[in-house]
């Protein structure tokens, strides 16, 4: 069985799609596209436009996509919005349509727990134990440390027996004390700070820590402090596996067979509140604005980027290499819920079918954001990360995006 998971977007008028390409009816000129609508970029790509469509079009061909949504920008300014592909058979896919962006949800917690610190309501260095007593281990991490994933807590989603569950019951509700429960039941893994390793676990308990440190909902807290500033109008959390129209649909072949996989449930990816779908555009506009640190002051945005994790992250006798795995560098390391690869500022977000990315180059005032979708032979991994390493090597050549 193969799980993904992360390191874990214009609908024609009826008259028009009657209409031959380029036409308008007598007398009626084509309505432009309301203010914050996600739509494709008028007229022949050009330029930029066109090798970055280019790119997209090669690529979903060569992996077998269902889907490309992209949206490329630079200073703010769009450079290409553009769908490929289907959303479902004789489905067009469209820029408008709603997707899940898992992890880009972990970006926006740690950002918040930035603020909140930032305001005197909370410190990095408290010990859970304050916000959450009853969590173990709880006195000896700290905010920080589940922020940065250096709490030594056990990977629930690597647990053999939630594996089995998760791919025979793909409809299952999870809630956050059983996944949290799978996680906590087993001897951390390393001393907490000591060492660095991906776990949905410390994301679930931020979230919930989030809550008690602001006194507000996860999803009321986020769309206070990170959607409303941002303006991200595509962006919501959903407590049930309902996605909001227009959909993009989402297939997979991780449980053997090719099958829809659109509505299996998400509430095991990370804590309720913050499990998100969103719009390409949004997508787009949240890179530019975790990449600048617009919703921080300078020394949080510092901090988001590096929290302490450099050096971190190596095989022990009590952690394999197949968990510690990364060796956190300047090059290439994870922040406070951020990933950062040299120059850029990135997540990469993976759910059943869905593959997704979102990265911010600050040299270059560059935002790309990719999301795919599967067709019955695509190849395992992100390859809209792989779209995006592609296209920043034609707009950034000098600073090229390479994933390790």
């Amino acid at each position: 069985m193969r799980r993904t998971r992360t390191v874990l977007l214009c609908i024609a008028g009826l008259l028009g799609a009657a209409l031959p390409a380029g036409t308008a009816a007598a007398g009626v000129q084509p309505a432009a596209p309301a203010p914050g609508t996600c739509v494709n970029s008028p007229g022949p790509a050009q330029g930029d436009a066109l090798e970055v469509r280019t790119i997209a079009q090669q690529a979903q061909k060569e992996f077998g996509l269902n889907s490309v949504v992209l949206r490329v920008s630079s200073d703010g300014r769009e450079v290409l919005t553009t769908a490929l592909g289907e959303s479902m058979t004789g489905v067009p896919a469209e820029p408008s349509m709603k997707f899940r962006t898992g992890s880009v949800a972990i970006v926006y917690m740690g950002a918040v727990l930035l603020q909140l610190v930032d305001e005197g309501k909370a410190s990095l260095d408290d010990p859970v134990s304050r916000w959450l007593p009853d969590v173990p281990h709880g006195s000896e991490i700290t905010l920080r440390m589940l922020g940065s994933s250096t709490s030594g807590l056990h990977d629930y989603v690597t647990d053999p027996a939630f594996l089995a569950e998760l791919e025979a019951k793909p409809f299952r509700a999870w809630t956050s004390a059983e996944v949290i429960d799978i996680a906590t039941d087993k001897p951390l893994l390393y001393e907490p700070g000591t060492n660095w390793s991906y776990s949905h676990a410390n994301f679930n308990l931020l979230g919930e820590a989030l809550e008690k440190i602001s006194g507000l909902p996860l999803d009321r807290l986020l769309t206070e402090r990170v959607y409303e500033p941002f303006g991200l109008t595509g962006t919501s959390n959903q407590s049930t596996p309902q996605i909001p129209e227009p959909v993009l649909h989402a297939f997979t072949s991780e449980r053997g067979t090719y099958e829809e996989s659109t509505f299996w449930n998400p509430s095991w990816t990370t804590t309720p509140g913050a499990v998100l779908v969103q719009t390409i555009c949004d997508l787009d506009r949240s890179a530019r604005g975790i990449g600048t640190g617009e919703l921080l002051s300078a020394k949080s945005f510092k901090t988001q980027l590096d929290p302490g994790t450099l050096g971190l992250g190596h095989p022990t006798a009590s952690c394999p290499d197949t968990v510690c795995l990364l060796t956190n560098t300047a090059a290439h390391h994870f922040g406070l819920g951020v990933i950062v690869v040299d120059d850029w500022i990135l997540t990469n977000p993976s759910f059943s079918g869905y593959a997704a990315i979102q990265a911010y180059l600050p040299a270059e005032k560059l935002a790309i954001s990719v999301t795919v979708t599967q067709g019955p032979k695509s190849p395992a991994g992100n390859s809209a990360q792989t779209i995006a390493e592609r296209v920043s090597a034609a707009l950034a050549p000098g600073h090229v995006l390479k994933m390790r």
